[in-house]
């Protein structure tokens, strides 16, 4: 308990640091983060921050890095956070809201290591395993697969962009597996990989 205790504290202490994210110094705001994730990490050391931060407000997501086994660990730490002027404390990466920029395709692409991926452009088609036939399995079609597929950040990169659609939670635990492959042409019966959050609550 005493570091949840500690880390809020922390935070409470040097939360205007990242109110000013861009005012201030990167080098400066990088020994400020790095002070936050070593308390953080003195809690559990597999979990993670993330700061967004808007005009009149910023929000601190914990993020367990869609690790199921922690969620309780996050949970836990959120339960304990105090109310703090101008911020958003959130437990987890949120399902994306806006899918429209992925339906008109204005989507920007997410660039990971080199490799980049745009969910207006990614299809999946559902995927079964008879031997346990209530685990769903998705086979997530791209265009460059060819041409990043001996890459070992290929499904890292897959991952985060349907963890960022889906959110954290249901990326752990409504998806058993998934394979990747190239994106054809000619191929039928595909689902906008955007339409994924609706087919999660079909199938449940």
């Amino acid at each position: 308990m005493n570091s949840i205790i500690n880390f809020w504290k922390h935070f409470q202490q040097n939360n205007f640091v990242f109110l000013l994210l861009n005012e201030i110094p990167k080098d400066e705001l990088k020994i400020h983060f790095n002070n936050l994730i070593a308390i953080l990490h003195q809690y559990n050391s597999d979990l993670n921050i993330i700061i967004k931060n808007k005009k009149n407000e910023a929000e601190l997501i914990i993020t367990s890095n869609g690790n199921p086994y922690l969620f309780k660990e996050v949970e836990l730490l959120l339960h304990h956070a105090p109310k703090i002027n101008r911020w958003k404390t959130t437990a987890f990466h949120q399902p994306e809201t806006n899918l429209t920029q992925y339906k008109n395709s204005t989507d920007k692409p997410l660039d990971h290591y080199g490799i980049s991926l745009r969910i207006s452009e990614m299809y999946f088609s559902p995927l079964e395993n008879l031997e346990k036939p209530t685990d769903l399995g998705i086979k997530v079609l791209i265009k460059n697969y060819i041409v990043h597929k001996d890459n070992p950040r290929l499904r890292e990169a897959v991952y985060v962009q349907i963890e960022h659609l889906i959110g954290e939670k249901s990326f752990a635990n409504d998806i058993a597996f998934i394979e990747i492959e190239q994106l054809e042409s000619n191929q039928e019966d595909l689902i906008d990989l955007y339409n994924l959050p609706i087919f999660i609550k079909s199938y449940k």
